[in-house]
């Protein structure tokens, strides 16, 4: 073994903020100059989960994501129960954006003296449901006392067919953009349920008003993993030059895309799928509803490329959209608003406060 190199760092005059780097140019530092060894190791860093070969019909495909309280959600208005069906949901899409299936799932907790018994069994219970619904073995992990409140870790495996992973860095020029479901609507339950919540401090006997935007709220609370568009994509014999699951929002996944694949991009504004609620939410909070679409994040659908000569196969499929195309990577990456005007598309992603 190699000696292992002195840890101990002399003073910097310098410090660099995090917040100048974001969460994108966080990762990029972090993982640069990053090597792999084993030759079982196909992809690392830089996707939505890695890949890994060991000789057999399939790829293997991993991926970990950690959940700290008071950033990700707030138990104030989270069920304990939805928190462990999302948080296993959100790792079971980042392998379905592979063009995987998820088949193994590790749970490691961290739990201050607040939290009972019966609190860890209904974040189970949530947990071992999404574990049921999508067929995904639970098969351990960790705990540790917390003097925070509740941070989750799970990390999930998956299958894929072998050479078959689909990356970001797959998209070609006059590839379709296409997009399942709709967008904006989990960001829109998210400010129904801020609103709510500030109406609610001081207040006794309080009553949230959730009339008619149940599905804004299913969408935040209990988001849907798309193993069915991976499915349907199989069942239609087409393989995505490029795909990515929407957790941080079109803007910032279709970003990751066009970097990756060194590329550039043209959608349009009026193909974005936007569903009813999420409208009309929007008009009665007065917010721009083409900006909840783009950066609102925590959609869990999927961003994909395919070859032009697909676009009738896509076009006539139900559950998915074709929102735009991919173009040079010198001609920009830009929006194409309403009025025909021409914006450039800005990753918003996540920033230390």
């Amino acid at each position: 073994m190699e000696q292992m190199e002195n840890i101990t760092q002399p003073a910097r005059a310098e410090r660099t903020e995090i917040a100048s780097l974001g969460e994108f140019g966080l990762i990029e530092h972090l993982t640069a100059g990053n090597t792999l060894k084993q030759e079982t190791t196909k992809l690392g860093p830089g996707d939505d989960a890695a890949v890994l070969h060991y000789g057999e019909e399939k790829d293997l495909l991993l991926s970990t994501d950690l959940l700290l309280e008071g950033i990700h959600f707030d138990l104030s208005y989270v069920p304990l129960k939805h928190l462990g069906y999302k948080a296993a949901v959100v790792n079971f899409s980042d392998i379905c954006a592979m063009n995987g299936i998820p088949a193994q799932l590790t749970v490691s907790v961290g739990i201050s003296k607040r939290f009972s018994v019966e609190d860890m069994d209904e974040l189970y219970a949530g947990i071992k449901l999404a574990c049921k619904v999508y067929g995904v073995d639970l098969i351990g992990g960790d705990t540790s006392a917390s003097l925070t409140g509740l941070t989750l870790c799970l990390t999930c495996t998956g299958n894929v067919e072998k050479d078959q992973a689909v990356l970001r860095s797959g998209a070609k020029v006059n590839d379709l953009i296409c997009v399942s479901g709709n967008l904006g609507s989990a960001y829109m339950g998210l400010q129904l349920l801020e609103r709510e919540k500030l109406i609610y401090q001081g207040q006794k006997d309080f009553q949230p008003d959730f009339a008619g935007k149940e599905y804004l709220l299913q969408r935040q609370l209990r988001p849907e993993a798309r193993k069915d568009i991976v499915e349907k994509l199989a069942q239609k014999n087409i393989r995505p030059t490029s795909m990515i699951d929407i957790s941080d929002g079109l803007s910032s996944d279709l970003m990751h895309i066009c970097k990756q694949s060194k590329c550039g991009c043209r959608i349009y504004e009026d193909k974005l799928p936007i569903d009813y609620q999420t409208a009309s939410l929007a008009e009665e909070m007065n917010m721009n509803l083409s900006t909840a679409a783009l950066d609102g994040g925590e959609d869990y659908e999927l961003l994909f490329t395919v070859p032009l000569e697909l676009h009738d196969a896509i076009e006539n499929w139900t559950d998915v959209r074709i929102v735009g195309y991919i173009c040079a990577e010198q001609d920009g990456r830009k929006l194409i608003t309403r009025d025909n005007t021409e914006i450039d598309i800005i990753a918003q992603g996540w920033k230390m406060a």
